[in-house]
């Protein structure tokens, strides 16, 4: 009487391993590039929750960042996949591009926040949080920009990169970034030329 065979032969075996790598081999870069997607979606939303307090100080006259009663109060929300840029600081501007910053704040390590520059008040990237502005680009108009930098728990292959949202001296808001493409989403495409990304001024 013959026996019947029981388990996997080495060959049989091997074939399914190999099968087992393909399908790897295939399916993790689909999945990272899908993180990747779904984190860029996520800030797009985290930096334009923003847009409503920019936009109803603009409308209100309060174009000048702080906690004062006639300050705009951005209350900024931090989010890991955010670097922190030395946060949000004041400058003056004269429309020509000049202007100074001014910070006080302490860069966070394990969040970052959207950097906000308004019209007539610049705020952008502040060196290390120490409160050390660069000069800003003044304006004297309506626009405004909502910057967030990629970082963090961002996939590495958005750290550096941008998303901006910047405002029009009509109100109209637009979306740009310069992740790689294949990350961008259909309403914020891809751009090198990231217009409105403040330089200015010191930390939260």
């Amino acid at each position: 009487m013959k026996s019947l065979q029981k388990g996997f032969t080495l060959i049989e075996l091997m074939i399914v391993i190999a099968i087992i790598g393909i399908l790897a081999a295939i399916a993790v870069p689909q999945y990272q590039n899908y993180i990747a997607r779904s984190q860029v979606t996520r800030v797009m939303a985290e930096a334009g929750a923003v847009k409503t307090t920019v936009e109803t100080c603009i409308l209100d006259g309060r174009t000048t960042i702080g906690d004062g009663a006639n300050q705009c109060q951005l209350g900024l929300v931090g989010s890991n996949l955010m670097v922190n840029q030395g946060g949000n600081g004041n400058g003056t501007g004269n429309g020509n591009g000049n202007g100074t910053g001014n910070g006080n704040g302490t860069a966070t390590a394990t969040v970052g926040f959207p950097v906000v520059t308004m019209p007539t008040a610049n705020n952008g990237n502040g060196n290390n949080g120490n409160g050390n502005g660069n000069n800003g680009n003044g304006n004297d108009n309506n626009n405004a920009t909502i910057v967030a930098h990629f970082g963090n728990n961002a996939a590495t292959t958005l750290a550096g990169s941008t998303l901006t949202w910047s405002r029009d001296a009509n109100g109209t808001w637009t979306c740009s970034t310069t992740v790689p493409a294949k990350y961008a989403p259909a309403n914020c495409p891809a751009s090198n030329n990231n217009a409105g990304a403040g330089a200015g001024a010191g930390g939260n």
